[in-house]
């Protein structure tokens, strides 16, 4: 394999000569001989923010022509470059070259070996464009023009906000499909009896449809709550610099910078009123992915229920879809492995969350060196959360059925009917009542039958649907 030779002040490095990777992102993947892939959304989001760098360039350098202020000691970038940078950074966009970032997530340098990894791809893109070599930096310079008035520490977080805006509208579009999903079953069976349980013992009467709808309710804020993630997430730091003070940038530039990210991106992203703070602290990731973090609760305390009650421990009543044969030993076996996909995925987000915030709190001064692997669980978490709600909407809640009548039946001859009498009987009748159920394994009526304890016509009234749901009890009630 034929090589070329790169130099940095460290030393000469041999890369493939038709690698679009430099010496900075070989050095990278010695230093770090991880296997964890880097998430090609953020990846993507940086050919954007370089590509928004190089317009702004452009529009600057146009700008100062039209005025007459360029100054002739300033050596600037020729447009054949700029726009050569800005084509490649736009296929970076989309994607390409993807197989030359050889950078892997977990990292130390704060990104710094994410950035020019990008850098190298971009000029050797671009050289390959202007009918270089790959290679040919005294064209074409990773540092010197595709790094132009940007800094690792201002380029990285600010892709890092593309990517994860990105997947979070994703987030929002399907946690409200898996709303709807859900809304969906609770109408088809807001009246279906059912036993409610309390510690995993049988309490009250209850409905499918008023047990569907607390889990409607819990997705209802968890969409609202993602939907206000968009509020921190847009604030970004680009035109920044190393650390905010943007020491060595065009004031035109860190203006105007994020104006063609808007643009580019179709996102109202805005440049922080503080870019020191902006670069020095990542609390919003940290308040973001809290966020997620209640969304994974949710699902899986959904998962979870509906895994329980399609379970051989209560009855089946409840039937969830099919899936996959359950077992290479046991034949006929089929396991809920739907909800536990989601109660896995929901476990790693719980991880992802505390990674995130002790990370967060590990910044140090005027950066946070960890940015890598903050915002690789970030990004992680949301596509887990993506996958979650897919797999619940399409293969879990779609094709759930309900044996109404027997859920029904069974209630009747569980003990925690007698708690609907209260208002009428008391709880020491109640519990006779209850006894004798539990005695004899019997239902209500046959119980009471044998007690006498209410007119058969009142408890066939109480025991009635629209009697069992209604909320709470009028007095008038009692009366009739």
């Amino acid at each position: 394999m034929s090589t070329r030779t790169e130099t940095d002040y460290l030393g000469n490095l041999q890369i493939p000569s038709d690698a679009l990777y430099g010496i900075h992102s070989a050095r990278a993947k010695e230093n770090f001989p991880d296997s964890t892939p880097f998430h090609i959304e953020w990846y993507q989001a940086m050919g954007l923010v370089k590509q928004a760098c190089y317009l702004t360039y452009a529009e600057m350098v146009q700008a100062l022509k039209e005025e007459n202020l360029l100054p002739k000691k300033y050596s600037f970038i020729p447009n054949a470059i700029i726009d050569a940078l800005s084509r490649a950074a736009g296929e970076v966009h989309t994607g390409k070259y993807f197989d030359h970032f050889i950078v892997r997530a977990i990292q130390g340098g704060a990104g710094t070996s994410i950035n020019m990894n990008v850098n190298e791809i971009i000029t050797n893109a671009a050289l390959i464009h202007l009918n270089h070599k790959p290679g040919d930096y005294q064209v074409i310079d990773p540092i010197e023009h595709a790094n132009i008035y940007q800094s690792t520490n201002d380029t990285v977080p600010t892709a890092l906000r593309i990517a994860v805006v990105r997947l979070l509208t994703l987030l929002e579009e399907l946690i409200n499909n898996t709303r709807h999903s859900v809304e969906s079953i609770e109408k088809a069976h807001r009246n279906s009896l059912r036993i409610g349980y309390t510690q995993l013992q049988a309490a009250v009467p209850s409905s499918y449809g008023q047990l569907f709808s607390t889990y409607s309710e819990a997705l209802s804020r968890d969409w609202w709550r993602v939907s206000k993630c968009f509020e921190r997430i847009k604030v970004v730091n680009l035109g920044g610099g190393a650390i905010g003070t943007a020491i060595g940038t065009p004031r035109y530039f860190v203006m105007e910078v994020v104006k063609h990210l808007q643009r580019l991106t179709g996102f109202p992203f805005t440049r922080s009123e503080n870019l020191n703070d902006a670069t020095a602290n990542l609390d919003p990731f940290v308040e973001v992915h809290a966020i997620l973090k209640a969304h994974a609760v949710n699902l899986e305390k959904m998962a979870s229920d509906i895994r329980l009650l399609a379970s051989d421990l209560t009855g089946n009543h409840l039937q969830i879809p099919k899936r996959q044969v359950g077992s290479s030993i046991m034949p006929g076996k089929v396991n809920p492995v739907i909800s536990e996909f989601v109660v896995s995925v929901a476990h790693k987000v719980y991880s992802n969350d505390m990674l995130i915030s002790n990370l967060a709190g590990q910044g140090a001064l005027d950066l946070n060196a960890y940015l890598p692997a903050i915002g690789h669980a970030m990004i992680e978490s949301i596509k887990l959360l993506i996958a979650a709600n897919q797999s619940v909407a399409q293969y879990l809640l779609n094709g759930i059925e309900i044996d109404v009548d027997k859920s029904a039946s069974q209630l009747m001859f569980n003990p925690s009917i007698t708690t609907a009498l209260l208002p009428l009987i008391g709880f020491n009748k109640a519990a006779i009542l209850a006894q004798e159920m539990r005695k004899r394994k019997i239902d209500i009526f046959e119980a009471n039958r044998s007690l006498k304890i209410i007119d058969d016509d009142n408890l066939n009234k109480i025991v009635k649907p629209n009697n069992l749901l209604k909320l709470g009890f009028s007095f008038h009630d009692l009366i009739e």
